[in-house]
């Protein structure tokens, strides 16, 4: 792709990383993703807005190149110190010896760690401060712990323009306008599970900051461009605010088919009462489709055999992601199975202890479900029945 105009001198100059399958070695991109970088020219002063990801530079410089040279540019606004965003600061800085880099407190003592960036080459901001460009001003916003500690917002004062650098973001190469991708929210609740959730007090505080705010536009560093900013931001009230739905998340491992077919039997039940269930065996699950149904479940059922005296390692693996996404969901049920010996709920409990969800009850069976098993099946899908559509948030 070439540099694209967003409005009159605000341009687009990131790169679409059509082929990247894995994020932090943890969060699988079926979709690929984008490292959006945004350059604004201003009468008297260039500013750069974000960067991208190692590797991309000389992709960076080619689009850049198209507007202005690198060493037109007068500032570097590193919103957000991660390497997918700040990895060209380096290769900017070495071909470009008079611009500054523009961070928060924090941001800053992070690039000197990242890149020995010397204190002579960083100007600090705080909440608040602004930058005119001639006919263009910035003003930053401190975001701290979305998702990292130094995060900030840049705000374009003339062209209503926010850029957030990951919130609001989609890990997604394809469309440049949320209005090219008409499944966007699907994305952008998949992302949010995997990066966002786990800061939801923070994204309630940055909304609110953002309350009062006229944004035209929506620029994040992952995925497409909102030029209808309204759907995504009322998506991340309900998503940060805990909103859920008549809906509940089932993962699990089954070695001989013992969980296999109570997961089978409480899915149908719970279905039957237009419960919208969704099951993920952790076997071959896409651990960011586990996320993004965690976000607005009611209900998490973890499905375990006993292995080796504990739960199967990678239901072991879901509940500890369980704990560390902190998603919404108040209750959870434990089903397990076991040959000689029941510890698969022992173990699970012992690593979602501290996640502030209220066990409702759970089923370990011997060799395989008999009859009274699927009664007690049906008892538990009751309970759950009565916490799903007793609207509880």
């Amino acid at each position: 792709m070439k540099a694209v105009k967003i409005v009159k001198d605000v341009y687009w100059v990131g790169v679409k990383d059509w082929s990247k399958r894995i994020f932090d070695a943890l969060i699988p991109l079926p979709e690929g993703t984008s490292y959006n970088a945004y350059l604004v020219v201003g009468s008297e002063k260039t500013a750069l807005i974000d960067t991208v990801a190692p590797g991309f530079e000389e992709e960076l410089e080619e689009k850049i190149g198209e507007i202005k040279g690198i060493e037109d540019i007068d500032y570097i606004v590193m919103n957000h110190a991660e390497p997918d965003h700040s990895g060209a600061i380096p290769y900017l800085l070495e071909r470009n010896e008079k611009a500054f880099l523009i961070a928060t407190e924090k941001g800053a003592d992070m690039v000197k760690a990242y890149y020995n960036v010397p204190d002579g080459r960083i100007m600090v901001v705080r909440d608040g401060d602004e930058i005119p460009l001639g006919g263009k001003t910035l003003r930053f916003m401190e975001a701290p712990w979305l998702h990292w500690p130094e995060t900030m917002f840049t705000y374009l004062i003339e062209d209503k323009i926010l850029f957030p650098c990951d919130f609001f973001g989609a890990h997604l190469a394809g469309g440049f306008y949320d209005d090219d991708v008409p499944d966007l929210l699907t994305y952008a609740q998949r992302y949010f599970g995997e990066i966002m959730m786990p800061f939801s007090t923070m994204a309630r505080k940055a909304l609110h900051k953002l309350e009062g705010l006229e944004i035209e536009i929506i620029a994040p560093s992952h995925g497409p461009i909102y030029r209808n900013p309204g759907k995504i931001i009322e998506a991340y009230k309900k998503w940060s605010g805990g909103e859920t739905r008549e809906k509940v998340i089932i993962a699990y491992v089954s070695m001989w088919g013992a969980n296999e077919r109570m997961v089978r039997e409480l899915a149908a039940l719970l279905t039957a009462e237009g419960v919208d269930v969704k099951v993920h065996n952790l076997v071959n699950a896409d651990i960011g489709e586990v996320a993004k149904d965690l976000v607005d479940s009611r209900v998490i059922v973890l499905g375990a055999p006993t292995v080796l005296g504990g739960a199967h390692p990678l239901a072991i693996y879901a509940a500890y992601l369980v704990k560390a996404l902190r998603p919404p969901a108040k209750y959870a049920v434990i089903l397990g199975s076991y040959g000689w010996h029941g510890r698969s709920r022992d173990s699970l409990l012992e690593v979602l202890k501290g996640s502030n969800m209220e066990l409702l009850g759970s089923l370990e069976v011997r060799a395989r479900p008999k009859k009274e098993d699927y009664e007690k099946l049906r008892q538990l899908a009751s309970i759950i029945m009565e916490k799903v559509k007793g609207g509880v948030e």
